[in-house]
């Protein structure tokens, strides 16, 4: 089997979707083996594929808030494993970026996960990774994130922490009462156990 540093390095060197898309590829992702928390996003939007560095952006700023960490520790690959179901900019819709392109996650998903044992908290952010995640368990994004206690303590559905979603978290204010002193603790413990 080869090893995860050999596969990201032919993640790297992806072009699975060029076709599909009108600007150069770029994969971001960032993985170690060592990872204790995996961040299941979308796609990356044009800030973090022009820097290269997974929510590097207004999104990014608010998930750290939500986790309790800092740019360090975030983008620390044996604390944090970043892995979109798409790896590139997918492009711009009528209302906001592309879905993820659908050749991504068969081609690389199952692989990486398999390097990544050490995990101990899933977070699944937005509706493409959570039909993915939980399939017909969830109706929607706002049912899949309420229900986040039927999930289960190693797995937890997200909103989009994008600045498009402040409407929605308006009208769920449970989710920054209840939901986040849970994330952020469950956050805590996992990469405590990655301290040296």
């Amino acid at each position: 089997m080869e090893t995860l540093d050999q596969l990201l390095e032919r993640i790297g060197r992806c072009q699975i979707c060029q076709p599909h898309l009108s600007h150069k590829v770029r994969p971001v992702l960032q993985a170690a083996s060592s990872a204790k928390v995996l961040i299941v996003g979308q796609a990356p939007g044009t800030k973090a594929a022009a820097s290269g560095l997974p929510f590097d952006d207004a999104s990014g700023d608010r998930l750290r808030d939500w986790l309790g960490v800092d740019r360090e520790q975030f983008y620390d690959p044996s604390l944090f494993a970043i892995i979109p179901m798409g790896f590139c900019y997918p492009g711009k819709g009528r209302s906001g970026d592309l879905p993820p392109r659908a050749e991504c996650a068969p081609a690389w998903r199952e692989s990486l996960l398999a390097h990544l044992k050490q995990v101990q908290l899933t977070l699944v952010i937005g509706q493409y990774a959570q039909a993915y995640h939980f399939g017909k368990q969830c109706g929607g994004v706002t049912e899949c994130v309420r229900d986040w206690r039927r999930h289960g303590s190693q797995i937890m559905p997200l909103p989009h922490p994008s600045p498009r979603n402040n409407l929605w978290l308006r009208r769920n204010p449970w989710f920054e009462t209840e939901l986040l002193p849970v994330l952020k603790a469950r956050v805590a413990s996992a990469i405590s156990l990655g301290v040296k």
